[in-house]
């Protein structure tokens, strides 16, 4: 018989019994009623129940982010604790520590503990009134982050990650179909030209939320605001954030009026130049190239399966469409 001994791993599932031995106590917590994996995506969550509150433990992928990178998410989303926004903000063991360095079989992974969001996703996609709100408090964390400053390095959103980086993912799979690709490139040029000369200055250029969706906020039934996950969060145009929203929006099929009351409520506090409104549109699409970029690599990792005909055909029809002259008809 042979044995392949000490075969390489590239992705491990943590015990979650092994979390509440050897994880959770470091945070003082030792009356744990249930850890249990509860989503995989760019990051293992789990939900931890206590005695006296709901929890969730965040532990990072080894190929996904660093230690600089989750430094950087820390401290931007204490900062912005401290200014009173309602974020959900980690929470330090009892040493003061935000991160947990875990050894994984592939390497180096790190947990992090956050409170639960108050209240729950909305229903049936946001009302009116939600998506307002939330606009406000976008407009006023980027307002905000004016002041921020922080030590450790991070990827900034500009077009060199956003776009190049994405395209070289993304186009060695269009081989086959030279017209996708081509379609692809030349769309990729168009964003480039229309942001050429964007503003990389304040107030333009600011720490952005990165992922602004309806996944990732939670309402009280008195409509008390929660903003979690900053995962993707980092320097860049505070436009690419609207960007990113329709991108999420219109893919999820969010109503025209109520992703008009999100920009409603930004605007509110924060008027749009000329040169954004212009630019909306291409930082949509390039908010799609970067979304269809990191379903590549999740793919990738998990479920090569899912790289059918039909996986690519479906996101370059949705592409063709934000590339239109309609593109928020829908």
């Amino acid at each position: 018989m042979v044995i392949c001994a000490d075969f390489p791993v590239i992705y491990s599932t943590l015990s979650a019994i092994a979390l509440v031995e050897r994880v959770l106590p470091l945070y003082g917590l030792v009356d744990i009623e249930r850890c249990e994996l509860w989503h995989r995506g760019l990051s293992d969550i789990y939900l931890v129940q206590s005695s006296d509150e709901l929890r969730v433990l965040r532990v990072s992928h080894h190929h996904w982010r660093s230690r600089v990178d989750i430094d950087f998410e820390i401290e931007f989303l204490n900062f912005l604790a401290e200014h009173q926004m309602p974020v959900a903000a980690p929470i330090a063991t009892s040493q003061g520590d935000f991160v947990v360095e875990v050894g994984a079989p592939e390497g180096t992974r790190y947990a992090t503990l956050f409170p639960f969001a108050p209240g729950e996703i909305g229903l049936g996609g946001w009302t009116v009134e939600q998506s307002t709100k939330l606009g406000q408090v976008v407009a006023k964390i980027h307002q905000i982050s004016a002041d921020f400053s922080c030590e450790h390095p991070r990827q900034p959103l500009d077009l060199t990650y956003l776009l190049d980086e994405s395209l070289s993912y993304i186009l060695p799979f269009l081989g086959d179909r030279p017209n996708d690709g081509q379609f692809l490139e030349t769309t990729a040029e168009n964003i480039r030209k229309k942001l050429a000369n964007f503003s990389t200055e304040k107030p333009f250029w600011t720490v952005c939320w990165g992922d602004a969706h309806s996944g990732n906020v939670h309402f009280t039934k008195d409509q008390q605001i929660t903003m979690f996950d900053f995962d993707q969060c980092g320097y860049g145009w505070r436009a690419f954030e609207i960007g990113k929203f329709f991108q999420a929006a219109l893919t999820t099929g969010m109503r025209r009026n109520v992703r008009e009351a999100f920009v409603a409520g930004y605007k509110s506090s924060t008027p749009f130049t000329e040169a954004e409104e212009y630019a909306l549109q291409s930082l949509t699409q390039l908010a799609y190239i970067w979304s269809w970029r990191i379903s590549l690599q999740h793919i990738l990792l998990f479920n090569n399966s899912q790289l059918d005909r039909h996986y690519f055909l479906k996101r370059i029809e949705r592409l063709r469409t934000l590339s239109t002259r309609d593109w928020q008809l829908f």
